[in-house]
């Protein structure tokens, strides 16, 4: 079945026999809602391919704030990963599952080969290194120029395109602790955004207005 959705997934995108290697070398995983596939300080051996679903990255400053960096969704890498693979150096970054997501993992050695032997992969890469960038600097500028409330409405909107449904099940702990803010700041910017009509909410569940 995974052979299937790989070649589903990268047929169009990668050489038939780059397909296979992936195929013959790759560690397939399926991960649930929340699930951690990777934490701060952890030695990487594999980086990941995502075959569905969708991953969550975050980073944390040294006090142990969280700050979400960008989503992963169907067909994406990690450059963050990859940038680790080739110093050879321990992961910057904690990734986590957002939803039911399915993976496979290839050995960091293949990486450097891959861009070397193949130039669909290479391409990947390069593509890759200058998507998560402007999503990064994006984060960036959000946090420098945007306000709580802009941010906060911003997050809800991105969450529901990754997950494909207007209807978040979330908490407004978990929202706090993605935007390094107080569930209190962030319910009373919840009930803001819910008089504006933008969302509405109940007990663990945001209705995003603009995608309903």
């Amino acid at each position: 079945m995974m052979d299937v959705l790989v070649k589903q997934h990268f047929e169009l995108l990668f050489e038939a026999p780059l397909i296979e290697e992936i195929l013959q070398l790759g560690d397939f995983k399926e991960f649930e809602s929340d699930d951690e596939l990777m934490d701060i300080g952890q030695d990487i051996t594999h980086f990941p391919l995502i075959i569905s679903g969708s991953l969550k990255v975050m980073t944390e400053n040294e006090n142990g704030n969280e700050l979400l960096l960008y989503y992963l969704e169907m067909g994406d890498t990690c450059a963050m990963t990859m940038q680790c693979c080739l110093k050879s150096s321990k992961s910057k970054i904690r990734v986590t599952a957002e939803d039911l997501t399915k993976v496979v993992f290839i050995p960091v050695h293949k990486m450097e080969e891959w861009i070397v032997k193949y130039p669909t992969w290479r391409r990947f890469v390069f593509d890759s290194y200058n998507n998560r960038l402007n999503e990064m600097l994006e984060s960036i500028d959000n946090l420098a120029f945007t306000n709580l409330e802009g941010r906060l409405y911003k997050y809800l909107k991105d969450k529901a395109l990754i997950n494909s449904s207007f209807e978040l099940k979330i908490t407004h702990h978990q929202i706090a602790a993605d935007l390094n803010s107080s569930r209190v700041v962030i319910s009373r910017l919840m009930k803001k955004l819910e008089n504006e009509g933008k969302i509405t909410q109940d007990r663990n569940w945001v209705s995003v207005k603009e995608f309903a």
